[in-house]
Formats: structure tokens, sequence, C-alpha cells
């Protein structure tokens, strides 16, 4: 069997691994000259970590990720804790495996190092997708350069604008979610030391939000913030803003996030917008991962891991059987239930944090902290769906 995917991201070079480690051929061709990330830190929880430990990475990420001491929430403009949840020892302990902040652009080297030390004949770069043609027992991949590759399946990992999803299903509908993100990295030595948690940390507000932590060890702060905005027409990671309306966006709250801003060099935002789940993600032997079928909003820091989890299922049922639509229908029919679950928690944690007015801040932090006292655990079983959940069992 040989297995074609379209994009070279993070779904789709997992996707590449576990394949091979299924001992399946694979041929991953890749749009641009260079495998890069766009972005900055991204979160790996337990359960994406599983998968990447099952194909012999976890040394690598340990080498260059930073493992958050809690899972905190604050009030963004005085800085008071609402509930900090242990997670650097108790990730371990009660989902076997560690949480992670990596850096996207070292998350993408240890993948396409292991790809290309694995199988170095299966990359392609330069090659950007035109369209693809199902014939008999084989599906043709055609690129933009007027080549075209022929294969048993064909996997579209290609992202959120996919070219793959488009000619299955046609265009995707978006609608804007009224809240626009910027981001920021910046040096840990630049700012007071100790003055940023070593946390993952979430600060909330009246119409706004923003999260922090560490990557690279510690060497560097990652910096999100997502605020309410009217109306918004672009949709692009590489936007660059203007540090004066970054800074007047979060004036007045705790040191912490002005002191991030206050260093910032390079000022990134992006609209979000959000989607429904598909109704199908497969025709016969094409099937869709990651952003390509499942888009999600950030705010249950899940996107990239599901795609992780997408490409172990789906290598699994590639590797069970030789009728390869009837593999694709059960990928589907078994990744979808979760995925439409954390899209769906995503949107909900968007209203949650930006609660306007003192009742209502109260009535919706107020039980937080109280339960965080009285019923430690409590915050740490509302996670326990998602961390705990091993693909690779």
């Amino acid at each position: 069997m040989k297995a074609l995917i379209a994009g070279g991201g993070i779904g789709g070079v997992t996707a590449a691994l576990c394949l091979i480690e299924a001992g399946i051929g694979v041929e991953l061709y890749e749009r641009t000259s260079v495998f890069s990330e766009i972005g900055a830190g991204i979160q790996i929880s337990p359960n994406g970590v599983k998968v990447l430990e099952r194909l012999g990475l976890r040394e690598e990420l340990d080498a260059v990720a930073f493992r958050p001491e809690a899972l905190e929430m604050r009030l963004g403009p005085s800085g008071l804790r609402i509930f900090s949840i242990p997670m650097r020892d108790e990730a371990v302990r009660r989902y076997g495996a560690p949480y992670y902040h990596v850096h996207r652009a070292d998350l993408m080297s240890i993948l396409s190092k292991a790809l290309r030390t694995r199988l170095t004949s299966a990359v392609h770069m330069n090659k950007e997708v035109q369209g693809y043609a199902q014939i008999g027992d084989s599906v043709t991949l055609t690129f933009t350069d007027n080549t075209r590759v022929q294969g048993d399946v064909l996997i579209g990992a290609d992202g959120i604008h996919s070219a793959i999803r488009t000619q299955m299903l046609g265009a995707m509908p978006a609608r804007f979610t009224g809240n626009v993100a910027w981001r920021v990295v910046v040096p840990a030595s630049s700012l007071p030391k100790n003055l940023v948690p070593p946390t993952a940390c979430v600060w909330v507000g009246p119409g706004r939000h923003a999260v922090t932590y560490y990557l690279r060890r510690g060497e560097r702060v990652n910096f999100v913030g997502v605020v309410e905005r009217d109306g918004w027409q672009g949709e692009s990671w590489t936007e660059r803003g203007d540090k004066a309306d970054l800074t007047a966006d979060f004036k007045g709250w705790a040191k912490p996030v002005t002191s991030i801003i206050e260093q910032a060099t390079d000022c990134y935002r992006w609209a979000l917008f959000d989607r429904d789940p598909l109704e199908e993600w497969c025709r016969g032997r094409v099937t869709l991962l990651g952003d390509a079928c499942h888009p999600m909003l950030p705010f249950l820091a899940q996107g990239a891991v599901m795609s992780i989890e997408d490409a172990w299922v789906l290598s699994r049922q590639l590797k069970k059987t030789t009728d390869i639509p009837a593999a694709l229908k059960a990928y589907e029919a078994a990744r979808k239930p979760r995925t439409s679950k954390v899209q769906r928690g995503a949107r909900s944690q968007m209203g949650l944090y930006h609660k306007r007015g003192l009742g209502a801040q109260l009535a919706t932090f107020g039980p937080m902290w109280l339960a965080a006292r009285a019923m430690p655990s409590f915050v740490h079983t509302r996670n326990d769906w998602l961390y705990s959940f091993d693909v690779t069992a």
C-alpha cells in the first residue's frame, strides 16, 4: 500500500511517521521549500504526547520543551488567582505522560528530522496540490507544476484552507467569532525573574483574555491575547500588528501581562473564525486529517493534538485491512465524535473567559475559586476526558 499525504505541517508529518511505523509506504508532498511552522508556542497535552512517545520522540521533546508546574486561571487586571491545579508531576501520575509547552518550530524540527531519518525518499518539497482523481483502485494527485503521482490512498492534511477538502466537499463556510488574537514571544531574560508564573496561565477579563507560558525549557515566554472586535476580513497568522494597539488592549492589566507586551519587538494578530463539524471526512480512497477536517478555536489548546491523534488512528485502521475505503470510514467513525466534542468545547470556552461586570464575574469565577479550595481535584476531573484519552492503547 502507498499513501499520498498532501501537506507537511504537524498533522501531515506525524501521519507519515505513524504510517511508516505501521509498515505502510508513504509519499509526502509539501508546497513550501522547507518544513516550517508559522506561529509561536503550542501546548501538547498528555493525550498527544502518548503518540509522540510511541514514535520514539519523547527524548527530543524533553530536550526542547517546558513542563508547566500547573494550569492556572487569574483575573487579568488584578492578577488574583482563581484556581491553580498541579500539572508537572501530576500529568504523568494521572494521565501517564507529561504536559509540554513547545515552540512550533521546535516540534516541526523534531518531526521532520525523524521523517527524513526514517524514510528520506518520502519527502517532496515545492509541490502545491491542484487536485485529485480516483480511478478504479487508485487515486492520482496532481500539482500546479503539471506533475502527478499515483497511490492507493490520499490523505488531505493541507490545513484550514485545504484544496483536498474543497474539491471533496466544496467551500467550507466560516463565521468570524468577533475575536482577534495577538501573539508575541519574548526572551525570559528580558523580564524580572519569577514575574511570569511557570504555568499555563489564563488571564481573564471583560471582553478579552490572555494566555502566558514558557517555551524552550524556560528561555522564552509565549503570550497570546484575545480581544473582542467588530468586523474583520482576513484570516492570516502572519499579519503584523501595531504594538501601540496591543498595549492599549491590555492597559491596566497585571504586571506579568504588561511587562511581556513592553518587551515585545514583533507583534502578530489574526482573526478567529469558527466552523461547524463536517458531515463527512472521506470519499472512496480520499480522507482528511487535522485542520482540513476539524479546524477549531484555540481555547482548549487541542488543535495540534487532535491532528496527532488523527494520525495514529488513521494509520492503525489502514494497517488492519486492505479494504481502504472501509478503513477510512472506520477512521472517520472513530475520530469524529471526539473531535466534534473538542470543537464544541473550545467554542464554549470563548464565552467563559470574557465575562463583563462584577455580577457576571462573581457568578462565573466565584464557584471556580471555591471549588479549587474545597475540592482541589474537581478542576482536574473536568480535563480527564481530554488528557486521559489514549489512542495508542
